[in-house]
């Protein structure tokens, strides 16, 4: 079987646990939740399911619509949680005046998912998600490992410095073979690819939170040469660059594994594996 039948089943169920706990409150866990859950029901039915029928499109539609929604929270949360974690003595007081700004965004943000999340939608939600979960075949789908593994054949890299569109399109694409990896029967090899991927995962995605905070910063404070708390986060983000950029050359060469810092600027200390690398187990597939 390419997928398992029990994880196949659990992601509809815990997509439907994630609506109603986001549906009774719009808090960081539950946006987080929501948000990671429905993806990966994303990446079952849009990535491993040759075709879809009409409730699994439909149940689809609604889900993207949410996330999309809670993403803007999500977002805001990220950033709020970059900041409280950076010890920096530059402009405490424009610190707290970006820390409030980003609060009040985030719930004027809040308020609209709420207004989204009605009784009526929340309803035929689970109504789809029950139908869907009782009608899914998991013999009709592809194999799992095999799909993960040709996504991230379809990034193209360009010759030269890794740029900043590279790590975005790794972003996006690593996070969904992450997800359709985790359908495959256990086996060491899934593991070890899974591993991997979700390491360079968390490198790329938190350059992009900080990137996304000075970003915010910038456009509240102006640029550099206007505060130092703008200059102290592009140092920030240009650390976590680096980092990323390691990551990532480290997963498509036959080198160590890089293992991210949430919180230093700093790439870490690379950690010695026998495991094969990504690009190793992408050609021996291909």
């Amino acid at each position: 079987m390419s997928i398992t039948l029990d994880r196949s089943r659990l992601v509809f169920q815990k997509t439907e646990r994630a609506l109603l706990r986001l549906a009774s409150g719009q808090s960081t866990e539950s946006v987080h939740s929501f948000r990671t859950t429905s993806r990966r029901l994303q990446t079952l039915l849009e990535q491993l399911l040759p075709e879809r029928d009409r409730n699994q499109k439909k149940l689809l539609k609604m889900l993207n619509r949410i996330r999309r929604r809670a993403g803007k929270v999500r977002d805001l949360d990220v950033q709020l949680a970059a900041l409280r974690s950076l010890k920096v003595p530059q402009e405490p007081r424009r610190k707290t005046q970006l820390m409030h700004g980003l609060i009040e965004l985030r719930g004027k943000q809040e308020k609209k998912l709420r207004k989204m999340l009605t009784k009526d939608v929340t309803r035929e939600l689970r109504r789809r998600l029950k139908r869907g979960s009782k009608d899914f075949r998991p013999e009709t789908s592809r194999d799992a490992l095999s799909v993960a593994r040709s996504m991230l054949r379809e990034v193209v890299r360009p010759a030269g410095p890794v740029s900043e569109d590279v790590l975005h399109q790794y972003r996006t694409v690593v996070k969904r073979a992450r997800y359709a990896a985790e359908f495959a029967p256990k086996s060491t090899e899934a593991t070890q690819f899974i591993t991997q991927v979700k390491s360079l995962q968390d490198a790329v995605g938190n350059w992009h939170d900080w990137l996304t905070l000075t970003r915010a910063a910038a456009s509240r404070l102006g640029d550099v040469d206007q505060s130092s708390l703008v200059a102290a986060l592009h140092n920030v983000t240009g650390g976590k660059f680096r980092h990323a950029v390691a990551a990532l050359s480290s997963s498509l060469t036959p080198q160590s594994v890089v293992k991210p810092d949430p919180i230093s600027p700093e790439p870490s200390r690379k950690v010695s594996t026998k495991s094969p690398t990504l690009v190793e187990r992408i050609e021996s597939a291909a």
